[in-house]
């Protein structure tokens, strides 16, 4: 049986085991979540520790070896009552759920950059569960190499933010959606900067990106995010450790606050930010250096958080993240910031998303790709478009990804239309050669298509590549009529949600007059 089927079967059986805890307590997936991906955690760091005591060897009676011998070879170091066997090998009858806490607690005090960070709640949980989740977790090593916790981890990531539904997309961004944004900013080096970090997501993929072009990389990545929310803030810096990250994740609303003084910092800002936020105190934000296009009149944070990116990259810095539909269209004070944008020449790529591709929404969604780096050269007045809509891998019946095959032919697009060679590492081949027979970019009806800022003013600066994507087949009205559609419909979402948590505080009023 090969290292991936394994792999496969122990995510599974490990999502079983995890998932009696919704069974048999009464844990709601989003209190679960963090006490399992404590236990991977935990096992990767002993599975590192055990290598890295080899290593580091058995030290003398004048140097005694120490924590700080494993930090200087990138491990983390586990006292006694940390190391997994310990755990496994209590004797029956003792306090599971208490010697993982204090296993916790004696991590965080000999690491000091995981203070605060790893969960301590596991005597909410049965001994016979967490018994059972260590015994699998033990089984690992001997079933799978390479990044397998990474992997694990990921899994585990995306079925709990499948459990929690639209809560479930504060912390996760499905791993294909996060692929071809990093394949498509091809970040080789230098700062990466994400200010809706949710569990790091980004930056782990910007590190597989390095590993896989060892060749053309420098593999000096700096990761630098914010995130609004605590417990997410401590899922990304797990996540960053089980992948052998480190990173400067810090907390704080990034609407007021700007933790990393982001401005013209970073060679790459990527992100997948809360749509259609409203309620934001633009007052507090009227002297911010980040909003230098101005600040929108609507009641709508879409265009705060694209100018958030855009401000933060340095001069020649790239930007890749996820936005509302109607950010492409949307008109007032947001389409002045949006032309303010464009003459900056500085938008690059934009791609439509076909739906059901997200947990949170089934809505399409678009890809924006910022440039600062484009002045100068043959793009400077093109922005490529591409609808990738009809471009899918069916899940199941409610949700869509990307298959690995799908993302890099996407990408090759944007590589051929920047000049660059494409890759076929994933069997895009056939994909490629049948639109682009010779590699070299050309429109392609219905697929992509490139235009000059004189085409873009002529359709009142939307960045909607339903106008530029097989233009010739539709009017003008109809194009005009289904950005409207898609905007209704992104209402009508917000609206549904909205009536779901009345519903869900109405039923549980009526539970507690029932109970009374």
């Amino acid at each position: 049986m090969g290292v991936a089927t394994d792999l496969g079967e122990l995510q599974s059986k490990l999502w079983e085991t995890a998932d009696q805890l919704r069974a048999n307590s009464e844990l709601k997936s989003s209190e679960y979540a963090s006490p399992v991906l404590g236990l991977i955690f935990l096992r990767y760091a002993d599975q590192r520790f055990a290598a890295a005591t080899e290593q580091v060897g058995e030290g003398s009676e004048r140097r005694k070896i120490g924590p700080d011998d494993y930090k200087a070879i990138g491990a983390l170091y586990l006292p006694e009552e940390s190391r997994f066997e310990r755990l496994l090998n209590l004797p029956e009858g003792a306090d599971l759920g208490k010697a993982i806490n204090k296993a916790m607690e004696a991590v965080e005090e000999h690491n000091q950059d995981l203070r605060g960070v790893l969960p301590k709640d596991y005597s909410r949980i049965p001994d016979d569960i967490l018994s059972e989740l260590l015994r699998l977790l033990q089984s690992l090593p001997d079933a799978i190499e390479g990044d397998g916790f990474g992997l694990i981890y990921e899994y585990f990531l995306g079925k709990f933010a499948l459990a929690e539904g639209r809560g479930g997309g504060e912390f996760f961004t499905p791993t294909s959606i996060v692929r071809l944004i990093v394949e498509i900013l091809e970040p080789f080096h230098g700062k990466i900067y994400d200010p809706a970090c949710g569990s790091g997501g980004m930056f782990v993929q910007s590190a597989h990106f390095v590993e896989r072009h060892r060749d053309k990389s420098s593999h000096t990545l700096s990761i630098y995010g914010q995130e609004r929310v605590g417990d997410t803030v401590r899922l990304a810096k797990m996540n960053l450790a089980v992948h052998g990250l480190g990173g400067d994740i810090r907390q704080g609303n990034t609407y007021y606050e700007d933790l990393h003084d982001s401005f013209g910092q970073f060679d790459f800002v990527m992100a997948n930010p809360p749509f259609n936020v409203n309620g934001v105190d633009k007052v507090k934000l009227e002297d911010d250096d980040r909003f230098p296009f101005g600040l929108p009149s609507a009641d709508n944070a879409n265009f705060l958080w694209i100018q958030t990116f855009y401000s933060a990259l340095s001069g020649t810095g790239r930007a890749g993240f996820v936005m509302a539909n109607s950010a492409s269209d949307a008109r007032g004070s947001e389409l002045e910031i949006r032309r303010k944008l464009i003459e900056d020449r500085c938008v690059d790529v934009i791609i439509s998303v076909g739906t059901n591709m997200f947990y949170t929404v089934t809505l399409p969604v678009t890809l924006w790709f910022l440039d600062r780096g484009k002045r100068g050269t043959e793009r400077e007045n093109k922005v490529l478009f591409i609808d990738a809509k009809k471009v899918y891998n069916q899940v199941d019946r409610a949700h869509r990804d990307w298959t690995s095959q799908q993302i890099e032919f996407l990408a090759n697009i944007v590589r051929l239309w920047r000049g660059g060679d494409p890759e076929f590492e994933e069997g895009s081949r056939e994909l490629i050669e049948a639109s682009f027979p010779k590699l070299e970019y050309h429109d392609v009806e219905g697929l992509c298509g490139q235009a000059d800022l004189e085409t873009v003013v002529r359709q009142h600066w939307s960045l909607n590549p339903g106008r530029y994507v097989g233009f010739t087949r539709h009017r003008v009205d109809d194009v005009e009529f289904m950005a409207r559609l898609e905007l209704l419909e992104e209402h009508f979402a917000d609206l549904t949600a909205q009536a779901e948590i009345l519903s869900g505080r109405t039923q549980s009023v009526v539970n507690e007059v029932l109970r009374g």
